[in-house]
């Protein structure tokens, strides 16, 4: 899923204020380019909907259609099909990331369940997504996440709910560039964002050795 700042209404995010919009340019201004580089990004307005279903059932046989892709069942895992990245948050739970309009794809789930136990809701304005990347972004995050980020444990398509400094995030490697993806809450977005950005900065000069 290359792009996902089409969902969750792109026909009025320009009504919009992203919960980073006020940072742009003190992001841009800390990429940092080269061997060690890194940049930080802001993709806002991602449709984001919150799946709540029993996984061995019929409703989830359905839901699974209608996403055309299967209901991850371990911590860590996500699956893609087309404009759809599902994220494993619990045993029974999952967040539902796409590039189509939040929602339709609320009442696309909702029509699945069809009445059956469980739940969909739109959380799309609930985070806003970080985006860290470059060869320098895995040393980023170790500054203040406590998982093991090293390929040999954590690699692409992995993600997983975890702190980054003090705020809680869910964190999901995009590629092995490497490219992390990050959704705060958007009230604590502009803290993560200024952390990050201050993490960031070493990178600008030499290594020491």
């Amino acid at each position: 899923m290359a792009d996902l700042t089409t969902g969750a209404g792109a026909g009025t995010a320009a009504l919009r204020r992203s919960p980073l919009a006020h940072l742009e340019e003190r992001m841009r201004a800390a990429a940092v380019s080269g061997s060690r580089g890194v940049t930080l990004t802001e993709w806002p307005f991602i449709t984001m909907v919150n799946l709540r279903v029993a996984p061995a059932s019929e409703a989830a046989d359905r839901v699974e259609k209608a996403l055309g892709a299967p209901l991850p069942r371990q911590c860590g895992q996500t699956s893609v099909s087309g404009p759809h990245t599902v994220v494993w948050l619990g045993p029974d739970e999952w967040l539902v990331l796409s590039q189509t309009e939040s929602t339709a794809v609320a009442a696309e789930l909702r029509d699945a369940l069809a009445g059956a136990p469980g739940s969909v809701v739109d959380v799309s304005a609930n985070r806003t997504t970080l985006e860290l990347s470059g060869p320098a972004a895995r040393q980023v995050l170790d500054k203040g996440c406590p998982l093991d980020l090293h390929p040999r444990v954590f690699g692409p398509g992995q993600a997983v709910s975890t702190t980054v400094g003090p705020v809680a995030v869910l964190l999901w490697q995009v590629d092995d560039a490497p490219t992390y993806r990050l959704f705060p809450r958007s009230s604590f977005a502009d803290y993560l964002a200024r952390w990050l950005i201050d993490a960031m900065s070493e990178y600008r000069g030499p290594e020491v050795p």
